[in-house]
């Protein structure tokens, strides 16, 4: 049975969720969030010990601003209403992505956050935010500037000390990798489906993860 430790999301369908029941964009984005409050508990159940979520991509600025205001509300208001919930869970809130980007409200909130749940061991759940792979690599080869290889790049990338996913689930019908963790993704088993996020159920989480035990990997070899 193949060890999984850990597996990537990315969240994809919640405008089209909410819009297909007429009420907009951000309906979907707040009903998101409990998906992902949801898979968090299964992953504990799972014991899954790292799971991350791409929250907001360097090309989500792209986006009307009033959706992108509602996001970063959404997140500095779950935090705070749920921060006791968080802790008395055992999670570990960790982000990667250039958060120095970030308006001030929200990197207070997540710096806060990190803080309360450093000491957190049940599980380690990763927000990618303002994250874009491609910066990430050229980030890392720009640290290095002579010496290149693997590792030092590996020691130089946000997810620096984190397992590279071995599972990428990402829902809302799309087959691409939309600039998401392209160098950790190398050997991950990649599974793509239909639904939109906020339908994505414990159910699914879970026969993926019963599916990934049977696959034989070979990371290269035979």
């Amino acid at each position: 049975m193949n060890k999984l430790n850990h597996v990537a999301f990315i969240m994809d369908g919640n405008g089209r969720w909410g819009e297909k029941r007429n009420k907009g964009r951000n309906f979907g984005h707040l009903n998101g969030v409990k998906t992902v409050k949801k898979i968090v508990q299964t992953s504990i159940k799972l014991k899954i010990p790292f799971v991350t979520f791409y929250v907001f991509s360097t090309e989500n600025w792209k986006r009307p601003k009033s959706e992108i205001n509602f996001l970063f509300k959404l997140i500095v208001s779950y935090f705070k209403e749920e921060i006791h919930s968080v802790i008395s869970n055992g999670i570990k809130i960790n982000i990667i992505g250039k958060t120095e980007k970030l308006p001030s409200q929200i990197r207070l909130s997540l710096k806060k956050t990190m803080n309360l749940t450093k000491k957190n061991k049940k599980i380690t759940v990763n927000l990618a935010i303002n994250y874009g792979s491609k910066d990430e690599i050229v980030n890392a080869l720009r640290k290095i500037k002579k010496n290149v290889n693997s590792k030092a790049i590996e020691k130089n990338l946000f997810t620096y000390n984190i397992p590279n996913p071995d599972i990428l689930v990402r829902t809302g019908g799309h087959k691409r990798l939309s600039n998401f963790m392209l160098w950790q993704l190398a050997y991950a088993e990649i599974y793509f489906l239909n639904k939109l996020w906020p339908d994505f159920e414990s159910k699914d989480l879970k026969k993926i993860v019963n599916d990934f035990s049977k696959v034989k990997r070979n990371f290269g070899a035979i």
